[in-house]
């Protein structure tokens, strides 16, 4: 059983694992492009007061207990907005101070509603959260879910103490036990980005008029983008199941994305673009399917969450149990190192599955475990959200 350290402790470990790991992995990646980025050495927002140096130290434990925690993002006092995936629970969660320092000490985790129409089964769930950028005026929050009859997206206001009655705003996304997508960003346009899966129907990747497979670019009404390139929702097609969305500074795009039993992908997304799957997994192909960035095999990555934060894309890896930390510079991405991974090749990851990393408005990564999913090794305070220092 894997068992939680005190935050100190995590501290030291994830300075020896970090040490160990800081020139990268001997691993089978493929790297499409020659840049090498350099760091920004701080976060953009300019709100730090720590060095941001690219190798990630937990500093405090958010939270212990959850219940598969999915989706996170940020109300604009700091707080996060936090799903679980199998109660169907939105949870307002309060970081511990960690100005002086590491913490031992926890954040406030509150239950502020619920999205009753969620069917929980497999892969399949309340997924993910998107905080409305106009938030401050509209008090919306986004949600991606799975029903018994489709995937859809909804949103919710909150009041600042609790969740009203959610509303649909796109519907009709093919649903599975496996495969769904749910990944959910808003863009620096104001556009809403969401990806689905293929719902384990491949077939349904390669359809152009099928939602399933495709990264979706809407309004805050669930409207296609006035500028999206086949006059609908979609924005790009051709995807397997994309469970990760982030923006760099430059405005580029990118998703990490479960391969099969070859590869799994980090892609920049381009409006129209065909990425292929089923017909092609990982590099190769006919030139119609735009070429991943970068790829890994499957016991190394299983990727989900993404995020960008001091220069670096950073990847939770399930499978893989770690942390990816990749440089990108002028929309290309290179020199991928992982992170809270095992000693040796095949050991268990210090953390175990990690789902979503999502940046905070403080510049700080918040971590989650995703060892109650039915497919992890839970220990006794999984799962987890854990605050990195990037």
């Amino acid at each position: 059983m894997r068992r939680l350290a005190p935050a100190a402790a995590l501290l030291a470990l994830g300075l020896v694992v970090t040490a160990c790991s800081q020139g990268g992995n001997v691993t089978d990646i493929d790297v499409s492009g020659t840049a090498s980025a350099a760091p920004t050495g701080t976060v953009q927002d300019g709100k730090l007061t720590f060095a941001v140096d690219g190798v990630p130290d937990v500093v405090a434990t958010i939270a212990t207990g959850l219940a598969t925690p999915w989706g996170i993002d940020f109300l604009p006092d700091g707080r996060a907005i936090v799903t679980e995936r199998d109660s169907a629970r939105v949870l307002l969660v309060t970081s511990p101070d960690v100005s002086d320092g590491p913490t031992k000490e926890q954040g406030e985790v509150v239950e502020i509603g619920q999205i009753p129409e969620t069917d929980p089964r497999g892969e399949a769930g309340l997924l993910g959260v998107a905080v409305s950028p106009t938030f401050a005026a509209d008090g919306l929050v986004y949600f991606y879910v799975c029903t018994s009859q489709d995937n859809r997206v909804v949103r919710a206001r909150f009041d600042g103490k609790l969740l009203e009655p959610s509303e649909p705003i796109l519907t009709g996304i093919p649903t599975g036990t496996i495969h769904d997508g749910g990944r959910l960003a808003f863009g620096p346009d104001g556009f809403l980005y969401v990806s689905t899966g293929e719902g384990g129907n491949d077939a349904l990747a390669q359809k152009k008029k099928s939602l399933a497979g495709k990264i979706l670019r809407i309004t805050s009404e669930g409207k296609p983008a006035p500028d999206n390139p086949f006059k609908t929702v979609v924005w790009s097609w051709g995807h397997r199941n994309v469970q990760g969305l982030a923006f760099d500074t430059d405005g580029s795009l990118w998703a990490s994305e479960f391969g099969n039993k070859k590869s799994d992908e980090l892609n920049r997304i381009l409006p129209g673009e065909n990425y292929g799957w089923p017909r092609v997994e990982g590099t190769g192909g006919p030139k119609r399917f735009t070429q991943p960035q970068l790829t890994w095999k499957p016991a190394e990555a299983s990727p989900s969450g993404l995020t960008y934060a001091g220069g670096y894309l950073w990847m939770a890896a399930l499978r893989g149990e770690r942390l990816w930390r990749i440089k990108v510079a002028g929309g290309q991405a290179s020199d991928p190192a992982a992170y809270f991974e095992g000693e040796k090749a095949g050991d268990a990851g210090e953390y175990g599955r990690l789902r979503t990393v999502a940046r905070a408005p403080d510049g700080r990564l918040w971590l989650t475990t995703s060892n109650e999913d039915g497919r992890g090794n839970a220990g006794p305070d999984d799962d987890r959200i854990l605050l990195v220092e990037p």
